[in-house]
């Protein structure tokens, strides 16, 4: 273990080790002493550093201290341990990460980095710890000591890249982010692609609408709109006359409480709805006006309240939803009248995948790539080109015929 040294060796007392090119002995460790710019005052001051078990090691540590001062790169030895750093990391960048987003942080740092990584010195990693890391995760890192998903390895990598890339720009405590040399797996990347056609949605939404939350199933599949922003929206959001509706937030559940906070992107934004879509809503108001009257004092939504809530005017956990749409396909695949299993099963989906869905009919149907980007909430239409490459690919099979019969 290296250490900074306090204090500077007299050479007017007896027995005081001799400094040579910089480098000194002390005891039983060996010490080298540099001069570095002060970036405040431009002073140059002299930094001692010992712990060194040998000379060799001392020299070595030396020149690269040199060569880091000579570039104004020079960076102080600090003890901070991987867990310490990254305990006041996730601290201090609390207010710029979004709720949701900052407990899954919390968790992949509790479960996957800090076991293994976590009482290493800041400024001891190096990029053959991180390979490591990342190899004994995909090995082992699972519960029970199960292999882990190469998805999670590559999102545990994301938050290290982040967290080690603020040691370096913000904090001061490393020179460079060995993250940035680690060999990380490769993800595990899937194009989201149509798993419904429009006749396997149109069957979803006709089980859906004996349920009370048919209008949410609807809208996620009719605007593409992500579960937080739906539970989000509130009344006065909706525009029924206007036909269009405005997604100013997201929310989400972090230790059993809601949490609400800005849209992925940060923006805001307007997306129109179709004339039945307005009728869905408006039959909805009506039935959530009903539950309102048939509450009485128990009510507790607000006035102007959100569009979705629970019978009793709550608000309703994102799982309530995300879980529902399997319930009834399962229903719909296995009814108790064996007679009526259906001859073509329905595939089982995730509730985000009503969101590709939406995307991937608009792209197939020759919407503008940028017109879907600000429809979905995408920040850049890149995105939406990267995420939907294949469909993109596939819309322009067609394009060369399209100019042959629009140029006849």
């Amino acid at each position: 273990m290296t250490k900074t040294l306090v204090g500077t060796p007299d050479p007017n007392k007896k027995n005081t080790p001799k400094l040579r090119d910089g480098v000194m002995k002390r005891g039983n460790t060996w010490s080298y002493v540099i001069r570095v710019k002060d970036t405040e005052t431009g002073e140059s001051k002299p930094k001692w550093v010992g712990g060194f078990a040998t000379e060799e090691a001392a020299k070595a540590a030396r020149d690269e201290a040199r060569v880091n001062a000579r570039r104004g790169e020079y960076i102080d030895r600090n003890e901070i341990t991987v867990s310490e750093y990254l305990d006041d990391w996730i601290e201090d960048h609390a207010m710029e990460i979004k709720p949701g987003t900052l407990e899954d942080y919390r968790i992949t740092i509790r479960l996957y980095i800090k076991p293994h990584i976590g009482k290493t010195k800041l400024q001891a990693v190096r990029p053959s710890t991180i390979t490591k890391l990342y190899r004994d995760l995909l090995a082992r890192g699972g519960r029970g000591g199960k292999p882990l998903s190469v998805s999670t390895v590559v999102h545990t990598h994301a938050i290290l890249r982040r967290a080690f890339r603020d040691a370096v720009e913000v904090h001061k405590y490393l020179s460079s982010s060995p993250v940035d040399k680690a060999k990380r797996p490769r993800g595990d990347w899937r194009e989201p692609g149509m798993i419904w056609t429009p006749a396997q949605l149109r069957m979803f939404l006709a089980l859906a609408r004996s349920h009370r939350l048919f209008a949410f199933f609807h809208l996620a599949a009719y605007t593409g709109a992500r579960r937080g922003e739906l539970l989000n929206l509130r009344w006065p959001d909706v525009d029924l006359d206007g036909k269009q509706i405005t997604i100013k937030g997201s929310t989400g559940v972090v230790d059993g409480e809601h949490i609400e906070g800005t849209t992925k992107s940060g923006r805001t934004r307007v997306v129109t709805i179709d004339d039945g879509t307005v009728a869905v809503l408006q039959k909805h108001r009506e039935a959530q006006d009903a539950e309102k009257l048939h509450g009485g004092e128990s009510w507790k939504g607000e006035e102007n309240g959100h569009v979705f809530t629970t019978a009793w005017g709550g608000a309703i956990y994102p799982t309530t939803v995300t879980a529902l749409p399997g319930k009834l396909i399962k229903a719909y695949n296995e009814p108790e009248d064996k007679d009526q299993t259906p001859a073509q099963p329905l595939p089982d989906v995730r509730l985000h995948d009503l969101r590709h869905i939406h995307a991937t009919m608009l792209l197939l149907a020759g919407v503008p790539v940028h017109v879907v980007a600000t429809r979905l909430g995408h920040a850049d239409p890149a995105i939406t080109l990267r995420v939907y490459a294949h469909v993109i690919r596939s819309a322009e099979t067609a394009a060369a015929d399209v100019f042959a019969k629009a140029l006849e």
